[in-house]
């Protein structure tokens, strides 16, 4: 990585070879891009399949690959014919970083592996996103992001108690793991300047989903009883959940003592606070229906808004319940920096924010390129 000056980026300087598809390698290299890497996006000559996961559109490009691929520059590249190899290992010459999520086993039929690439680049940092990983007993198999939640416990406590198994409505599997591969990248790099080695980071979506199981997974350990669903509502504290009031749900997150208190005071309800059924956190789990039907009661007379606004003020953790154009448009949204415009451009902003050297908007989305190196 080369010397750059301090505001150009916490990791200007690193040059990464993308060579991902769909969500999770390219919102890890769109971290990566967001804070100063020099990003080269390969795709396969027609293009990353979710340039077409549209309507909407932004032209001719789905919003869907808006929303991870900018900052990057973009190639095509047929990697099956020795031409396109040739060039990316002429890329890989001089770049810190490469990621791709291809099946296990596809590099490597190339000659394009882990193995074949530290031979001759020895330096270079190699990420490979999956959804098992290359061994194992689902090894080499495909992997998928509502498929992961389902075999690795999320759906099953995620829904209402008396409902089905249910997908969490964001790829969150997928996103995470880009998250992973990220903060692996960045352990890598780290680590690259004692050793002066790279090697081999194997992010699969398997284990990133098993890694959301908290606290579902400890309970379980220290518990011995197989988690439900228990809709909004946490398993080990109360009340934290949604509770209706006259204009739409309120979630309240209410995690000690002194904040229940704090809500019962705020709601003019000394009662609550002095309910020895509620006295402790133990106490409201055991009650969890009476002071829901307790707290229901007291919230029909306000506005979810307005409270949420109050009790937060109060120290005690709320939110009205919001809509994604609610969320977007709210003050503190904006304040945060989260909304990003340029031109027809929109995009939700880096939530790592660094003083020095923060995150920036530099490249638009890369038009799909024609093929490049293959006359």
């Amino acid at each position: 990585m080369a010397h750059t000056l301090p505001n150009a980026g916490a990791l200007a300087g690193c040059k990464v070879i993308d060579l991902s598809r769909v969500l999770g390698g390219p919102y890890c290299t769109q971290i990566l891009a967001d804070h100063g890497a020099d990003v080269l996006k390969i795709e396969p000559p027609g293009g990353d399949e979710t340039r077409g996961w549209g309507p909407p559109f932004l032209g001719e490009t789905a919003s869907y690959f808006v929303g991870v691929n900018r900052n990057k520059d973009g190639m095509t590249l047929d990697l099956s014919q020795p031409a396109g190899q040739d060039l990316l290992r002429h890329l890989l010459a001089d770049a810190d970083v490469m990621v791709e999520n291809f099946k296990p086993g596809t590099l490597e039929k190339w000659g394009l592996g882990y193995e074949d690439l530290k031979a001759a680049f020895p330096a270079l940092i190699h990420c490979r996103v999956s959804g098992f990983g290359s061994d194992g007993p689902l090894g080499g198999l495909p992997g998928y992001d509502a498929c992961a939640q389902a075999m690795c416990g999320l759906m099953s406590v995620n829904g209402d108690a008396d409902g089905e198994a249910t997908r969490v409505g964001l790829p969150v599997v997928d996103m995470v793991t880009g998250l992973n591969a990220a903060v692996a990248i960045l352990l890598a790099l780290n680590e690259r300047t004692r050793s002066g080695l790279g090697q081999f980071l194997d992010i699969t979506l398997y284990d990133c989903a098993l890694s959301l199981l908290h606290p579902h997974a400890p309970n379980y350990f220290y518990g011995g009883k197989v988690p439900q669903r228990s809709g909004n509502a946490h398993p080990n504290i109360a009340p934290y959940e949604t509770l209706p009031t006259a204009s739409g749900p309120i979630f309240l997150a209410v995690g000690n003592n002194g904040q229940f208190a704090m809500l019962a005071q705020t709601l003019d309800a000394p009662a609550l606070s002095a309910d020895a059924r509620y006295a402790t956190n133990a106490d409201r789990l055991r009650h969890r229906q009476a002071l829901r039907d307790d707290l229901t009661a007291l919230l029909a007379r306000h506005e979810a808004a307005a409270l949420a606004d109050q009790l937060l003020r109060a120290g005690v953790p709320a939110a009205a319940v919001q809509t994604v154009d609610q969320a977007l448009a709210h003050p503190h949204t904006r304040h945060r920096g989260m909304v990003l415009e340029q031109g027809d451009y929109k995009g939700v902003g880096s939530p790592i924010k660094l003083s020095r050297t923060p995150a920036t908007l530099r490249k638009l989305p890369p038009d799909l390129a024609p093929p490049a190196g293959q006359d």
